[in-house]
């Protein structure tokens, strides 16, 4: 069905009821490869609850974006085998905890027209709150429904994307991934087919099931975590991404930064194949 724009522009589902324990918040930090090697007790402390020591168990920041997976607007009708993740922009106001019970309001914020053989971008966001009607996080997020457009929206008026400096990065690392990372992540809460049928990823062109978008997302935070923010998770403010290009599992993201006060800009690519995998990327600490 082609997309109706006022319709969509007008859905919304407020007081969504979602609720987490340690299990989903250690099992999104061993998705995004934390707790690789057994031996690092900076990484374990998000994927490691009982200890002879007693410490409290970590939250990554991103987690946010899976802890109340299947939240949203309400139904789009989009050709689900060409829709794929544009841009995730989080915006973090207070800590979460390792569980919760969680009252969640989204709604469509824009839809744009990029042509027929273009595609549309839907851009919704999700507030999540506490019992006590807090706020804890706000997620922006980019929907690319690459075989949707052509609908007569307005194809103007995107949020222009961050600029990450000119100069060389201050700091390069290597993150690999494993083969079968993508078959732990969906265990997070998207089992979008793309990521784990390779008959499915080939009819949406691909030579075989892609990483999840939200996965290297959660990378991208890993890898500032363990570098300018020192573990700390309540540290990050803002964590903020495009997507350009998938990852392949079993490939090795290298993430490149740029440290400005406490704005932490990034890119993230495979070198293998010689391809940027995630641009505009904005981290704020404080």
């Amino acid at each position: 069905m082609p997309i109706k724009y006022d319709e969509l522009m007008e859905l919304k589902n407020l007081g969504q009821k979602y609720a987490y324990s340690d299990r989903e918040v250690m099992l999104y930090a061993y998705g995004i490869g934390m707790g690789a090697d057994p031996m690092d007790e900076k990484e374990l402390a998000f994927v490691n609850e009982a200890t002879a020591t007693p410490r409290a168990l970590k939250v990554v920041p991103t987690f946010a974006s899976v802890a109340a997976w299947g939240a949203g607007p309400g139904e789009m009708n989009l050709n689900r085998v060409m829709v794929v993740d544009g841009e995730r922009d989080i915006t973090f106001h207070r800590p979460l905890a390792v569980a919760a019970n969680l009252v969640v309001d989204s709604r469509v914020l824009a839809v744009f027209d990029k042509g027929k053989d273009k595609g549309a971008v839907i851009r919704h966001q999700t507030v999540l709150k506490n019992e006590k009607g807090e706020e804890l996080a706000t997620l922006v997020a980019s929907r690319f429904a690459r075989g949707d457009g052509g609908f007569g929206g307005p194809s103007e008026g995107q949020p222009e994307p961050h600029q990450v400096p000119t100069r060389s990065p201050d700091k390069s690392i290597d993150i690999p991934t494993r083969p079968d990372q993508a078959l732990i992540y969906r265990l997070c809460g998207d089992r979008n087919p793309l990521h784990s049928d390779p008959e499915f990823a080939s009819r949406a062109g691909f030579p075989r099931p892609i990483l999840h978008g939200m996965c290297t997302f959660g990378i991208t935070c890993r890898g500032i975590l363990q570098t300018y923010a020192d573990y700390d998770a309540g540290a990050f403010k803002q964590h903020a991404a495009r997507f350009s290009s998938p990852v392949y599992p079993g490939e090795t993201v290298t993430l490149d930064l740029w440290k400005d006060g406490n704005v932490i800009s990034f890119e993230a690519r495979v070198k293998a194949r010689n391809v940027a995998v995630i641009k505009s990327g904005k981290a704020v600490l404080g």
